[in-house]
């Protein structure tokens, strides 16, 4: 396990991860989850082998700090995984992020070019707010302190056993406060950011999610949108061999 700190105060970000050759590859989760849950089994697949691999938890999130007063904003965040990547000695790095972390993914790009060398997004948050039936959207509909009194455990309750395995992990404060800084989004807005952005960027989207919002300007933008048959918002667990052959795939 691999720590730095993300504010004056001391707090750590920690990951875990294995060695191989650069450009690495960092795997970043979604609201209320953990990496190493949702990636480890897609970086040790015979196609992604061989890769440095890191597999980050957000603050408030899996095995890193969760202070009381941060903001847990996509900002904040963002610049959190900054400093592990910063200390993990990584430029260029590719970033496989899923969901709030696709959106944490694009702040990163826009706010520090020379740490990303790729994006492969997989179902990312691009507008805000999201949805109203999102997970984010239920969780920022409380307030702060009603959530951590009692929605958390109604809100872990109605997600499902397999969401609400990594969920109960995760920080109730930092939880909510990261739905809200998700749904208050990024200024400007995580899509525009996308397409302003220069590197090689990926969008994965499962079927059973539906199209996805804006493609076209998406792909005029030089995005690659791949839609996943048979794969709802998880897509690297309902189908990681398209998973994996995507994030292998170089155009």
């Amino acid at each position: 396990m691999n720590e730095a700190r993300f504010d004056d105060r001391g707090s750590l970000i920690r990951w875990t991860e294995t060695p191989g050759e650069e450009p690495a590859r960092v795997y970043v989760h979604g609201l209320g989850s953990v990496s190493s849950v949702y990636h480890a089994h897609i970086a040790a697949r015979a196609e992604l082998a061989g890769r440095r691999s890191l597999f980050v938890d957000l603050p408030g999130h899996g095995i890193s700090d969760r202070p009381e007063d941060f903001g847990y904003t996509l900002v904040d965040h963002a610049d959190a995984l900054a400093a592990a990547l910063d200390s993990a000695g990584l430029t260029g790095a590719e970033l496989v992020a899923h969901s709030m972390g696709g959106a944490v993914a694009v702040v990163l790009a826009h706010r520090r070019p020379e740490l990303v060398s790729r994006l492969v997004l997989t179902e990312a948050n691009l507008d805000a707010p999201p949805p109203p039936t999102a997970g984010s959207s239920v969780i920022a509909s409380y307030k702060e302190d009603e959530f951590v009194a009692g929605g958390h455990a109604r809100v872990l309750e109605d997600v499902g056993p397999q969401w609400a395995a990594t969920m109960r992990l995760t920080d109730p404060r930092a939880l909510h406060r990261s739905a809200v800084g998700l749904c208050r989004g990024s200024d400007p807005v995580m899509r525009i950011l996308l397409a302003e952005l220069k590197v090689e960027r990926v969008c994965l989207q499962g079927e059973l999610s539906g199209e996805l919002p804006g493609r076209e300007a998406l792909e005029a933008a030089g995005v690659r949108v791949t839609t996943v048959p048979g794969a709802g918002h998880n897509v690297m667990l309902d189908r990681p061999d398209a998973f994996a052959a995507a994030i292998a795939r170089r155009d």
